[in-house]
């Protein structure tokens, strides 16, 4: 089949001015996970009563106590209630994972065509957050759980986008053209998205700041930084334009701590370290 041709330019302005009058539907975080976060970031609450939140999502629940149990947080004793597992694991990790398998809810398809796509686009959101975790580990100021939640929703806008799509064009439009309307719409259409879920602005700020190579909005490495990096070390090999850039002169690079010409990935220590954290998303 032929692919269809469209106006790249009309589109883009289309889905802008939809999105602006609220014509399209953009992804909402449940209610549970709203109030984990924000009872964890306001530090309103204990394991306890993070457990009850927890416990009012079934599978939430279960997709805790698989973690707590899991090779990389398991104790002796087997988990086997809430409030253990939150207390286990800490409540930022439960922030995370909270939030983590809400996102993952989102990517749920309505067309073979957009689910192919959205498994790119989880894939790569995974690889992204246990890589900017595991760079987080040497900055002081930087949290690991917050840069690896940074890393998951990067691309968080790539999802209206490609629903749109499906719905006018059903996947027949030239992936060329899929590939430049994501790249020019979902780093403000992701901005936009973690405006609305209220995350404060070090985390509104990483769907922009991570496309942008010659980003420098301070002396010391922020969340963006960190997602810039790991999105870099992602595409290490690719044929992505940003694989074959002059990552010398990428300020992030400095700021995280890693030399340009390192690939994280491919190192002992840190490749398993990514795999780990991919593993403890993935359960």
């Amino acid at each position: 089949m032929q692919a269809i041709s469209i106006d790249r330019a009309d589109f883009a302005a289309r889905l802008r001015d939809d999105i602006q009058h609220n014509r399209i539907n953009l992804p909402t975080l449940p209610e549970v996970a709203l109030r984990v976060r924000d009872a964890v970031d306001q530090d309103t609450a204990d394991a306890h009563h993070i457990a009850e939140m927890v416990a009012q999502d079934a599978a939430l629940s279960a997709r805790l106590l698989q973690v707590t149990n899991s090779p990389l947080y398991r104790g002796r004793v087997e988990i086997d209630n809430l409030r253990m597992a939150t207390a286990r694991l800490g409540l930022k990790l439960v922030r995370s994972l909270v939030v983590s398998l809400a996102m993952k809810q989102m990517f749920q398809a309505t067309s073979a065509a957009l689910d192919q796509h959205f498994r790119r686009i989880w894939e790569n959101s995974l690889q992204v957050a246990a890589i900017s975790r595991v760079l987080a580990g040497g900055l002081p100021h930087i949290e690991n759980e917050q840069a690896m939640l940074a890393g998951l929703v990067h691309n968080i806008g790539a999802l209206p986008i490609l629903t749109r799509i499906d719905e006018v064009l059903g996947f027949d439009a030239n992936d060329w053209i899929i590939e430049k309307l994501l790249e020019e719409l979902a780093p403000e259409v992701g901005h936009g998205i973690l405006e609305a879920w209220k995350f404060p602005e070090a985390l509104t700020a990483v769907p922009l700041g991570c496309q942008t190579l010659d980003r420098d909005a301070g002396p010391s490495a922020d969340y963006a930084d960190v997602v810039l990096v790991a999105r870099l070390q992602s595409l290490a090999g690719t044929e992505h334009p940003h694989a074959s850039a002059d990552w010398t002169a990428i300020p992030a690079f400095a700021k995280v701590g890693l030399e340009p010409e390192m690939i994280i990935v491919d190192m002992a220590g840190p490749a398993e370290e990514i795999a780990g954290v991919r593993t403890l998303l993935e359960v």
